[in-house]
């Protein structure tokens, strides 16, 4: 198992990991023909300018892909496992490994109808800090911070 840094030659394959990753995700709340726009090559550009703005993006690989996560400064992004791969600890694997890129107290973002990842953020230190996003009038984002 190794962590490798995102670039040029394995974004595709960092791109289709966020994009099934993100379907499954988000298909209990978003539209089918939302969903759909997120393919492959549509998140690699997503992730090509998450990096020109400064994100590390990083991939973990386990015999194949099987999970990405970003650090920017002490925030951890886009953290995810693909539907298959998940409940094997990947996502902690991956968080923790984020955790030690952090420049500063870890910091990330989740929604506030994601229990699941609420709970498995907590099981691994993290707090809501109070700070929220909002994104619609049901939907937003919460700040979790790294307890020390």
């Amino acid at each position: 198992m190794q962590f490798v840094e995102v670039n040029e030659k394995n974004i595709l394959q960092a791109g289709l990991i966020h994009a099934e990753s993100w379907k499954a995700s988000h298909r209990g709340f978003c539209s089918e023909a939302f969903i759909k726009t997120h393919t492959p090559t549509t998140q690699k550009e997503y992730l090509r300018r998450e990096m020109a703005a400064g994100k590390k993006l990083f991939m973990l690989i386990d015999r194949k892909p099987v999970g990405i996560v970003s650090v920017y400064k002490n925030l951890i992004e886009n953290l995810y496992v693909l539907p298959e791969e998940q409940n094997k600890r990947y996502g902690e694997r991956l968080l923790k490994y984020a955790v030690a890129m952090c420049a500063g107290i870890p910091t990330l973002w989740v929604l506030n109808i994601n229990e699941g990842a609420r709970r498995f953020y907590k099981r691994h230190g993290f707090q809501e800090s109070g700070d929220q996003k909002p994104l619609n009038a049901a939907l937003y984002e919460l700040e979790m911070v790294r307890a020390r």
